[in-house]
């Protein structure tokens, strides 16, 4: 990361990450970083970010993955912003299909259909392509990403979605686990069920043409912030349908057809 694209001092960026810890710990939400930080810049952003995701390792948590937001024409256009973004996935917020969820963990809780990659192989560098993406892919799952936001919504910009780990809550993997080459990736289809009624439907290709881009991209980005992905590693590669809010008492499923079903319920 390039210390001369930041503004915040090592200081502002702990200040705005306990900030964000609270926020989370109280399932409240904080006002906007961007209306108090105007000069905050996406490097800034991503060290708020890369603050939050050490703190959490130190306190034990597990890194597991990473999310991409902001990948689909649908997703951009419901929030207003036009470039994609990542955040951190530990063990903790990950969930198995059919999971009963506690919905008070979460802030603004909203649903996103996702395909799920699964790395066999690490994935490193600027030069990385979709090719690279889909030989170092062990398989693609069905998953729901539950969003979470700690910043208030309205007037949100990339950089407060960003220094809030990209709205990231949750993921929940299910369905029937694929090789890149048993399907074609781009026509995976999910119809988004809430309490048995459609509420979404969509295709991954929505997801910048084919979902692997998505993970090149990420791949690329992390590059330029001395990272990598690593073998093992679950990369929800971007929603191909609007976010979806959801309540207590809500069921959620995501019908992959082929490749079957994944749901949980909020409690």
């Amino acid at each position: 990361m390039n210390r001369a694209d930041r503004t915040l001092s090592e200081a502002g960026v702990a200040a705005i990450a306990d900030e964000l810890a609270s926020a989370e710990r109280e399932r409240t939400t904080v006002p906007l970083l961007t209306a108090r930080h105007p000069g905050m810049t996406v490097d800034d952003a991503y060290a708020v970010q890369n603050e939050w995701r050490r703190r959490g390792t130190a306190a034990g948590r597990r890194p597991v993955g990473r999310k991409i937001g902001l990948t689909s024409k649908a997703m951009q256009q419901a929030t207003g912003i036009t470039e994609p973004d990542y955040g951190a996935v530990f063990a903790d917020t990950v969930f198995a299909d059919g999971s009963a969820i506690e919905h008070a963990r979460f802030s603004n809780v909203r649903i996103e259909v996702e395909v799920a990659f699964v790395l066999g192989e690490s994935l490193e560098g600027p030069g990385v392509t979709i090719f690279d993406v889909l030989r170092a892919t062990e398989y693609v799952v069905p998953a729901l990403e539950i969003l979470s936001s700690r910043i208030e919504l309205a007037g949100r910009t990339i950089v407060d979605t960003i220094s809030d780990n990209a709205a990231y809550g949750g993921l929940v993997h299910g369905g029937t686990p694929v090789a890149v080459d048993a399907v074609d990736l781009r026509w995976i289809a999910a119809l988004l069920h809430r309490n048995e009624q459609i509420e979404e439907s969509g295709v991954a290709a929505a997801v910048l043409n084919h979902p692997a881009t998505g993970v090149a991209w990420l791949a690329r980005k992390l590059a330029q912030h001395d990272d990598r992905l690593e073998a093992g590693e679950i990369v929800l590669a971007g929603s191909f349908t609007r976010p979806v809010w959801v309540e207590r008492g809500d069921t959620v499923l995501a019908d992959y057809h082929e490749l079957g079903t994944v749901s949980c319920r909020f409690v």
